[in-house]
């Protein structure tokens, strides 16, 4: 395949094909099936995971993902699979992930914030923090991390890796990577809280 099964930001074909032709086309040529089922869906489940989650990055990334693991999934132009159904099925579960663990992440810093009085934290204020050059007691905290933790923020804000490029560095999911990374800025800010730099 000549071109990478991320590339969303091409412009569909002006004509939509029939999703049984498209099948077709994969039997004989799965890139160019790829291709096809790409061209026609790509904007749809974007609108869909920005219609979930109301975050155009966070959705962006969902149908990275979810294309991504479409272009991997074996029975995908099957005569019997339904690869409409399955994207969007693949598409809503991850979307609902995001969403709960959102819901998660702001019941915690909630609670956290109710203990340590004036402290109003959130994944911006963390992401502020990761974007400045390191303090010594940054340094510090990524030191308390667990080794995959310090790994995917390193990669992330100090080497400015794409989603994709750690996905392929540390040869985990895409979706893992960004559960990891969501888990591993939570436990960055407990450290820093504790260092006395927040």
């Amino acid at each position: 395949m000549s071109s990478s099964p991320l590339s969303l930001l091409r412009r569909a074909d002006p004509k939509s094909t029939d999703d049984a032709e498209i099948a077709a086309v994969g039997r004989s040529d799965r890139d160019r099936g790829f291709e096809m089922l790409l061209a026609k869906y790509r904007d749809r489940i974007y609108q869909h995971a920005l219609y979930i989650t109301k975050d155009s990055e966070e959705a962006f990334d969902v149908a990275q993902d979810v294309f991504v693991r479409g272009y991997h999934e074996p029975r995908l132009f099957d005569e019997d699979f339904r690869a409409k159904a399955w994207l969007f099925r693949v598409c809503t579960n991850r979307c609902y992930n995001i969403v709960r663990d959102r819901k998660r992440r702001r019941n915690l810093l909630e609670k956290h914030s109710k203990s340590n009085a004036g402290l109003r934290e959130s994944h911006q204020a963390i992401n502020t923090v990761l974007d400045k050059e390191l303090s010594e007691g940054m340094g510090r905290a990524l030191a308390t991390l667990s080794a995959d933790h310090r790994t995917i923020l390193t990669l992330r804000y100090y080497h400015d890796l794409s989603y994709e490029e750690i996905a392929h560095s540390l040869e985990i999911k895409l979706g893992t990577v960004m559960s990891r990374l969501s888990r591993a800025k939570l436990r960055l800010h407990d450290a820093l809280v504790a260092e006395g730099e927040r």
